[in-house]
């Protein structure tokens, strides 16, 4: 793609972010979401496969669908209340479809179908524009509006977490496993929104840290399958051995730094009374662990047949920059000690 041109789309895509961060009347908050999603679209398909272009169809299909929604629930509520301000979200219905319009955004189940089938078409760095940025907007608009229905919060989390679990399980493709992982993640998210809204927004930076560190892992070693990852050790040795603990840390396991947000989401569930519900998420983090565990396995425990030309590429010069990656990788080992400072900085 021509740089000018990925130059206006990424600078589209930040401006469609920024409108709905800072704005708090319905239709710029609706503007600054179609901004996002039309600016992406090109950078989805800019290479011209058949894949990669089902994977735009289907995407621009259900933002387009989720932003219909948005816009005659917001509609609704202005004709109801007679206001179109954020804030003013009084009648259940509007505030429902106005949930389930973001949350099928995001890709949240019951409405995430489409994720693992739109990422899994895509190359790795839009995946993970996909995965990080995409999440930000809608994001910031669930936790302004702060539904005030309880349960369907909770069932839409815990079922979030499960299916994030369930779903990676039989899984060899790594953009699909990172898929049913942003699933699971968001699920824990939206478990804590409206008991605790700093944690949540603690909780998305640490998952953006850890997705970021992961994406580019497999980028440097040119990986989309499980199968692919037992050459890591000829092409980058030292981030083979860096990697178990990034996705272990993905999965949540102490000392690393995943497993703060996970600890500070059961103690906040544990102190509102919803045990069950805690031990529920807790449950369902093992299933996640075990597909993280099987990628670390072919990644560090098992070795490829390989010639001797398939050993050396380790002695050639990489171009890729690393800077991104290594800054990305300690934030996602080593955050775990600075957990009292991070609670005070995000905490009001």
């Amino acid at each position: 793609m021509n740089p000018y041109i990925l130059t206006t789309l990424l600078l589209g895509l930040g401006m469609g972010t920024t409108i709905t961060l800072m704005s708090s009347h319905w239709l710029l908050a609706w503007m600054g979401l179609e901004m996002n999603t039309l600016a992406i679209i090109p950078i989805m398909a800019q290479h011209h496969h058949p894949r990669a272009v089902e994977a735009t169809t289907k995407y621009f299909l259900t933002q387009a669908a989720a932003a219909a929604v948005l816009l005659f629930a917001t509609a609704t509520n202005a004709w109801i209340t007679g206001q179109w301000d954020i804030y003013q979200l009084t009648h259940p219905f509007p505030v429902t479809m106005i949930t389930f319009a973001l949350t099928l955004k995001i890709g949240l189940a019951p409405l995430h179908a489409w994720l693992p089938e739109v990422l899994q078409g895509l190359d790795l760095t839009t995946g993970l524009i996909m995965s990080t940025w995409q999440k930000i907007a809608p994001f910031s608009l669930l936790l302004q509006i702060q539904p005030t229905n309880t349960n369907t919060l909770i069932i839409l989390g815990i079922l979030s977490t499960l299916i994030g679990g369930w779903g990676g399980l039989n899984q060899t493709q790594l953009r699909k496993i990172l898929a049913y992982s942003s699933i699971a993640h968001l699920g824990w998210m939206i478990l804590i929104m409206q008991f605790s809204p700093s944690l949540t927004l603690l909780t998305l930076i640490i998952y953006i840290t850890m997705t970021l560190s992961t994406f580019l892992l497999f980028k440097i070693n040119n990986s989309t399958n499980i199968n692919s990852l037992a050459t890591s050790w000829a092409k980058t040795p030292t981030l083979t051995s860096l990697t178990p603990l990034v996705l272990l840390s993905l999965g949540g396991l102490p000392p690393l730094t995943g497993f703060m947000p996970k600890w500070l989401i059961l103690q906040e569930l544990s102190k509102q009374h919803l045990a069950p519900i805690a031990t529920l998420a807790a449950l369902s983090a093992l299933l996640s662990l075990y597909f993280y565990l099987r990628i670390s396995y072919a990644m560090t425990l098992t070795t490829s047949p390989n010639n001797t030309p398939g050993m050396t590429p380790w002695r050639l010069h990489t171009n890729q920059t690393s800077l991104l990656l290594a800054m990305s990788t300690s934030m996602t080992i080593c955050l775990l000690p600075l957990t009292p400072a991070l609670l005070t900085l995000f905490t009001p």
